[in-house]
């Protein structure tokens, strides 16, 4: 597999830039990016974070990114918009966790109609004051939660629910190093836990 993606610029700094994004998923696969604590002194000089909860920038840089990890998958149509914006700007896309690889929990929708969805979460028998949300900022359902390669290319995936933090720091060493992480053989045996 190649980790080269040609629709997207490198970034011009000699520092890996990496950015962030969650879709439809907990947030989980970045809690686990932040598991690799101390770890992460070691990358201070080699790395700079873009967009990114740890960093509060909610646009992507101009300039291009290196490394991409999205976690989620997608439930309405904004997550897709949001996705398309995000690999037009990543060289490298990591579908990072089982939602972004598979749809995860979110998926278990799948199998029930939206309008079947939105009658039992807001119009069923016994609730408070029943009705559908009518936000106009509130963006309309997918008939069925998506995996992110079923609507753009993905370059790798750190499998997991989610993936260790070992797996993160590895990724990031491979790609600085300019070559293809070989997840499963690089960590320590502890750490090749992916459920």
């Amino acid at each position: 597999m190649s980790l080269m993606f040609p629709t997207a610029p490198a970034s011009p700094s000699p520092r890996l830039r990496i950015a962030t994004c969650s879709l439809a998923g907990c947030f989980g696969c970045h809690m686990s990016l932040l598991d690799i604590d101390e770890t992460l002194a070691d990358l201070v000089d080699l790395i700079t974070f873009d967009r990114s909860p740890f960093t509060d920038v909610k646009a992507l840089s101009e300039d291009g990114i290196d490394i991409g990890l999205i976690e989620g998958g997608l439930c309405n149509e904004e997550n897709v918009e949001v996705l398309r914006a995000f690999r037009a700007r990543c060289r490298v896309l990591v579908a990072v966790g089982a939602c972004a690889m598979y749809g995860g929990v979110p998926a278990l929708r799948n199998g029930i109609p939206v309008a079947e969805l939105m009658q039992t979460a807001y119009l069923a028998d016994g609730l408070h004051d029943p009705q559908l949300p009518r936000d106009p900022e509130l963006p309309p359902l997918l008939d069925k939660v998506l995996p992110v390669h079923e609507v753009v290319p993905v370059d790798l995936t750190l499998p997991g629910c989610p993936p260790p933090a070992d797996a993160f720091r590895a990724l990031v060493l491979a790609e600085i190093a300019r070559r293809t992480p070989d997840i499963a053989t690089e960590l320590p045996l502890h750490a090749r836990r992916f459920d």
